[in-house]
């Protein structure tokens, strides 16, 4: 018996639960470009705005770790609308992707740009919260954003972008509470960029077979079978620039005991890595939301030790 080919496995963005699913079908669609049924997204977009924060001293800072909450969940749904617009043809071409809602022509442009307006003002009412030092750095990331779609056209590790994309957070949420010590923001920021480049890696695993047919480039195929300890060669790098980080601003040992948690975790996301299994691929991904959970608790213990 013949195994089913991987594309088969891909679970697709199209699927909607729990609350999204009970919503009317536009206000459902727009849920779903926006990503709103899949928060893992949003919470690990959100994890190194909390790191920043907590480095930094923040302890007790929950409004503003709130109000970026808020606009890492505004905002990663903003980029997920114009990921959507500006693929759209890509996407009608990949498995998991075709049923996109604009993909699918299910939402129009005009109604997707709309939307997009719509995440970009929840996104600046949550920039104005911020003081005028961190507000010029978030606005530094408008760029980087608007590139990122274009990456995986142009070069082999469109994840090491979306690295730099996914961490800007940690510098807003540092530069909101301080201005020094910024060698340790450079490490946290460095480390926190080849988290991203690992754990998206293992999430393009599952487009592997149609990225190749519509010449889609991406770190996992770059690696090929050397994905593994691809994967694993990033989470190193990031722990050993979190090190970095930790001991810059706390050099004793604890500060490097509060990342054996995190690095335990990582470890053992590419002990059951499977690269071939959809699946595996998707679970180990997914599981960076509890690894951001725990890089929070070790910047917690050593910025506010």
């Amino acid at each position: 018996m013949r195994p089913e080919p991987a594309s088969a496995q891909i679970v697709p963005d199209s699927e909607h639960r729990g609350l999204v699913a009970r919503l009317p079908q536009v206000p459902r669609d727009l849920a779903q470009l926006a990503r709103l049924d899949r928060p893992i997204g949003w919470w690990l977009l959100f994890w190194p705005c909390a790191w920043g924060v907590l480095l930094a001293g923040g302890e007790g800072r929950w409004s503003l770790i709130a109000w970026l909450l808020v606009g890492a969940v505004a905002m990663r749904g903003a980029g997920c609308v114009y990921n959507d617009l500006v693929d759209a043809d890509l996407d009608r071409q990949v498995a998991r992707t075709a049923a996109r809602p604009v993909a699918s022509g299910r939402i129009g442009q005009r109604m997707a740009w709309a939307w997009l307006v719509f995440l970009c003002c929840i996104g600046l009412a949550v920039l104005l919260q911020l003081r005028p030092a961190a507000q010029a750095v978030a606005l530094g990331s408008v760029l980087p954003v608007a590139a990122y779609p274009f990456m995986k056209r142009l070069t082999w590790w469109p994840q090491a972008w979306l690295g730099m994309v996914f961490s800007w957070g940690a510098l807003v949420g540092w530069v909101e509470l301080r201005g020094d010590y910024l060698a340790v923001l450079a490490a946290l920021y460095a480390g926190s960029i080849c988290w991203v480049i690992g754990y998206d890696t293992i999430y393009a695993l599952q487009d592997r077979e149609d990225d190749a047919l519509v010449g889609i480039r991406s770190s996992a195929r770059a690696m090929g079978a050397h994905v593994t300890g691809g994967v694993a060669a990033f989470y190193l790098a990031a722990i050993a620039l979190w090190s970095l980080a930790f001991w810059l601003l706390r050099p004793d040992g604890v500060a490097l005991l509060a990342l054996v948690p995190m690095a335990g975790h990582l470890v053992w996301q590419v002990a059951t890595l499977k690269p071939d299994d959809a699946d595996n691929a998707l679970a180990r991904f997914r599981a960076n939301r509890l690894a951001g959970l725990l890089m929070a608790l070790a910047c917690w213990v050593v910025g506010n030790a």
